[in-house]
C-alpha cells in the first residue's frame, strides 16, 4: 500500500503489457499530473509475448475517449532490476502477482500489492478484456480511475 516515505517510482503490471498495465500507466500519469504530482509511472507485462508492442488499439481507443493518452507506451516484461528501482508495484490481478512474487527478491515482497486495492470496491482483480469486446475495456477504465484517483488522494494526504 502507499506508504508515508518518499514514493516516486510506480510499475503497473499484467500479463502482456498491451491491455490493462498501460490503461493503468496512462490514466495514473493524467492524474498525476493533473494534481502536480512528480511521479516516474512505467507499466510492464510478467510475460514478454508482446515485447515492443503499442498498446492494444482497443485499450487507446477507450482510453483516448476518455483523454487519456497513451504515447510512448510500449510492451516490455518485467526485469529484476525493477524490483529494486520501483517504490510500489501494482498488478492487475492475483496471477500476475504470484508471478511477481515467484521471480522477485524477498526483501522486495512488500512493494507488490493489486491496483485495485485502492478501489474500494468488491472486485479484486482488474478483468483481462483482450478477448472480449469493446465494454469490457470500458469497465477496465472505470476500475482503473477509481483506484487511481485513491492512489493520488493518498499520495497527495502523505
Amino acid at each position: 500500500m502507499v506508504q508515508n516515505h518518499k514514493l516516486s517510482n510506480i510499475l503497473v503490471v499484467c500479463m502482456g503489457n498491451i491491455c490493462r498495465s498501460p490503461t493503468m500507466e496512462a490514466v495514473l500519469k493524467a492524474k498525476a499530473q493533473t494534481n502536480k504530482l512528480t511521479l516516474n509511472i512505467d507499466s510492464a507485462g510478467t510475460i514478454n509475448y508482446h515485447e515492443g508492442s503499442t498498446p492494444d488499439r482497443r485499450s487507446v481507443k477507450a482510453g483516448q475517449k476518455r483523454g487519456y493518452s497513451f504515447s510512448g507506451i510500449y510492451s516490455r516484461q518485467v526485469c529484476q532490476n525493477d524490483f529494486a528501482s520501483f517504490d510500489l508495484i501494482l498488478c492487475a490481478d492475483k496471477h500476475n502477482m504470484a508471478d511477481l512474487h515467484a521471480t522477485c527478491p524477498t526483501e522486495y515482497h512488500h512493494k507488490i500489492h493489486l491496483f485495485l486495492d485502492y478501489a474500494n470496491l468488491t472486485e479484486q482483480e482488474v478483468p483481462d478484456p483482450y478477448y472480449g469486446e469493446g465494454g469490457g475495456f470500458e469497465l477496465v477504465l472505470d476500475l482503473i480511475e477509481q483506484a487511481s484517483d485513491n492512489i493520488i488522494k493518498r499520495l497527495l494526504t502523505r
